[in-house]
């Protein structure tokens, strides 16, 4: 039966008001994540702490691994509490998190500051897709998770202005404070966000659910049939090794991990090897606008290119294009140029790993689709911990002039798995296309 135009037009609202707290929430995520980048080449001239870079790249990996930890005690903690809960709850873990580093005296308590920020991080971004798919408009699920994932590069966007107008005048604890800044949302959040329909239909308050679906015109997610067990996720897990699917599911995973070294480690040096390049602090900055702008508009234009030409080879020649812009940034050119360049580099960057999750979704079946494409971003994660590590061992050991050359091929270590993987599999894929997109990275 059609909806009323009166209901449709309450449904529109609702997704505006969840989509429109859930953008705010990942903005904030988004200006956590990177603030720490766009500080580090201040602190590292200053010497604050007495950070060298090695220490500074195992600052960076403690977030990423928070943020693993986050990810994948997300799904069981708002199993129990409720998404709407735990996003309040991250959003406050991480500003609390980031006060914790305004204050830090030593790198000790740094380091935990950002490693519980991580923790929040982590468990933000997949909580908030999962909310506005639940309040998403009918047909509309993939363009409003493109459109919530387009919060977290403005959140880069943001660092980089509050580094450049903070640390000079201000100091660099600053940037930090203004971190905290999104503590004053958490109660927001919690007054007008509504909670997730799918926590609410597995909690069984059915009617709660159905009267939210039936006032705002939105789907009703389906009861599931038995709750899965530990027996059942382990056999899941099996499947993807069985016969000749481990080659298929390993060369993933060796895809996601070069993926996420790529994302997180550029996202945490960028500036400071720019600046390694010879370009001014305020320079090595405008550098993380720009190429956060490029993961905008990449994450806006990725899905309709992966709808056209199939998203296993966007991802393998977003991964080629991603490796040349990065080894290009190694040669000092005239500005134009290398903002160009950086630009293009962050659209074809921030949206690689994503076709990679498309991938995994198209290439597995209905049935262990869900465990293929988390197990695939789990181990990414440890990507993501090596990415900023390695960087600052490159620098300490004075290596700073080969950081892009190495993140350069680790996206074509990327672009040769996932094309192995997608060649391997183009003759096994399932016929059922319908996809997914998976945004968090």
């Amino acid at each position: 039966m059609s909806s009323s135009p009166a209901l449709s037009a309450r449904g529109s609202r609702l997704a505006f008001l969840v989509v429109g707290l859930c953008w705010l929430a990942v903005l904030f995520d988004g200006l956590d994540m990177f603030i720490y980048g766009s500080v580090l080449p201040h602190l590292l001239a200053t010497k604050t702490f007495g950070l060298t870079p090695d220490t500074a790249g195992d600052l960076g990996s403690y977030a990423t691994f928070g943020m693993l930890v986050g990810a994948l005690t997300a799904g069981t903690v708002a199993d129990r509490i409720g998404r709407k809960k735990l996003m309040v709850s991250c959003v406050v873990l991480f500003s609390l998190a980031s006060g914790l580093c305004a204050l830090a005296d030593s790198v000790a308590v740094f380091g935990l500051g950002r490693t519980l920020a991580g923790v929040g991080l982590g468990g933000l971004l997949p909580t908030a897709i999962s909310m506005v798919s639940d309040y998403a408009p009918r047909g509309r699920g993939a363009i409003i998770i493109g459109l919530l994932m387009t919060a977290h590069h403005a959140g880069g966007i943001l660092s980089a202005y509050v580094a450049k107008w903070l640390i000079d005048p201000v100091g660099w604890r600053a940037a930090f404070w203004v971190c905290v800044i999104p503590l004053l949302f958490a109660p927001v959040l919690a007054k007008f966000l509504p909670e997730s329909l799918s926590f609410l239909v597995a909690k069984g308050r059915t009617d709660e659910a159905r009267e939210l679906a039936t006032r705002y015109d939105v789907e009703l997610p389906a009861a599931k049939s038995g709750k899965q067990g530990a027996a059942d996720r382990f056999k899941a897990l099996q499947d993807l090794f069985r016969g000749g699917e481990w080659t298929q599911t390993v060369l993933y995973w060796l895809a996601s991990f070069g993926g996420l070294l790529l994302v997180y480690g550029v996202a945490t040096w960028l500036p400071t090897l720019m600046r390694a390049e010879g370009y001014e602090l305020g320079s090595a900055l405008s550098f993380v606008v720009v190429f956060n702008l490029g993961g905008i508009v990449g994450m806006l234009v990725a899905g309709r290119a992966a709808d056209r030409f199939g998203a296993p080879r966007i991802s393998a020649i977003w991964f080629a294009l991603t490796a040349a812009g990065v080894f290009l940034l190694s040669v000092h050119m005239q500005m134009t140029v290398t903002m160009i360049v950086v630009f293009l580099t962050g659209v074809f960057l921030n949206s690689a790993q994503t076709m990679i999750y498309a991938t995994v979704s198209i290439r597995y079946n209905p049935d262990n689709r869900a465990t293929a494409v988390g197990w695939t971003s789990g181990m990414g994660r440890f990507g993501a911990v090596f990415g900023p590590w390695l960087g600052g061992q490159l620098l300490a050991a004075g290596n700073g002039d080969v950081g892009f050359t190495a993140f350069a091929l680790a996206g074509l270590s990327s672009m040769v798995f996932i094309g192995i993987a997608a060649l391997r599999s183009s003759k096994q894929a399932p016929q059922n296309t319908d996809q997914e997109l998976v945004g968090a990275h």
